[in-house]
């Protein structure tokens, strides 16, 4: 009996310490990994759920916005779709912090094609107006435009046809030599429009949900917050400065870009474009900023998605601009004005 007892002991009372020490890491790492899982099915898990969340209201109101085209009758609803896709936007650039690239990319792709098929829809059901031009020779003569006051207009050459349809919104349409002024502070309008001009300044003071800027040589724009979005399409030897949620911007040439933007900006069929950031300054810009929710700079104006430049090299389109070519800070109150004031 005390062979039998002495045999059975060792079992009990010695164990193995390498197997023991195996057998305790192999339950800690169990442990650790059922922790992980639990942490994971969190309801607050900021990548999961954020994303879902986003998607799940993104695709409510693309839907929303899609039946309201397809219904759409009369040209008394386009400002109602227009506005609803701005709202959209607005949705993807405060959410882009927390979204994966591709989400935001797929994002801003649905949004372009509601916009392009608001703009076939505006086509198709708005009348075309009759366009007359003189032959008389155009004088190149600057002359001070202040919208609130004046609606002078200058004859021009018939410029090439956009691939944007004409928009019926307020703003300034082909003009030449000019110093265009309009302070949207205490007005009602949504969106507004610069187009067809030559060697011109444009001075926009206070904001607007959304800005479309089409076929623009030789200008500069400066322009307070926009609430919504900023498209850009054929610009040329430009000088703008821009703040808004979100900026697109298509066959640009040779033009800087002074930016401060929500989302990164976004650059197609251009080339020779350089970006700094925003620079303006005006009476009251500080609190029309933070109404815009753009009262931080992001630092994305120097993050720039070139989307037709699909590799991992940086796209020889667009560059930094040097700072010692960049424009000072630019004062409006010092800009020449149509009564010294805005």
């Amino acid at each position: 009996m005390s062979n039998m007892e002495g045999e059975e002991t060792p079992h009990r009372q010695i164990p193995d310490g390498t197997l023991q020490k195996k057998h305790q890491s192999m339950i800690d790492r169990l442990a650790a990994r059922r922790q992980t899982r639990l942490e994971t099915r969190k309801p607050d898990s900021p990548d999961s759920s954020s994303t879902s969340a986003f998607l799940s209201r993104f695709n409510d109101f693309k839907n929303s916005i899609t039946t309201q085209i397809e219904s759409a009758a009369d040209p008394s609803c386009l400002t109602d779709i227009s506005s609803s896709i701005s709202d959209l936007e607005k949705l993807v650039a405060e959410n882009s912090y927390c979204l994966p690239s591709y989400e935001i990319r797929a994002s801003l792709k649905t949004i372009s094609d509601l916009r392009q098929n608001l703009d076939t829809l505006t086509a198709h059901i708005v009348p075309k107006k009759k366009f007359s031009f003189k032959n008389k020779p155009v004088k190149k003569e600057t002359h001070i435009i202040n919208q609130d006051t004046e609606c002078n207009t200058v004859s021009l050459p018939e410029l090439k046809k956009t691939s944007l349809p004409v928009r019926d919104s307020p703003g300034f349409r082909d003009k030449q030599s000019q110093v265009l002024v309009k302070n949207f502070k205490g007005s009602e309008i949504g969106e507004f429009t610069i187009s067809g001009l030559d060697s011109c300044e444009v001075k926009l003071v206070g904001s607007v949900n959304a800005l479309f800027i089409n076929q623009l040589k030789n200008c500069k724009v400066y322009v307070g917050p926009v609430m919504g979005s900023i498209l850009i399409e054929e610009v040329e030897n430009c000088l703008l400065v821009l703040a808004s949620h979100q900026i697109r911007i298509h066959f640009a040439k040779r033009s800087d870009f002074y930016l401060r933007v929500r989302s990164r900006p976004i650059i197609e069929d251009s080339n020779e474009v350089r970006f700094a950031p925003y620079c303006l300054k005006y009476k009251g810009i500080e609190a029309d900023l933070e109404v815009a929710g753009l009262n931080e700079e992001t630092g994305n104006w120097a993050n720039v998605d070139d989307f037709k430049w699909l590799r991992a090299v940086q796209s020889p389109n667009w560059s930094v601009l040097p700072e010692e070519e960049r424009i000072g800070t630019v004062d409006l109150v010092d800009l020449e004005c149509g009564n010294g004031t805005i």
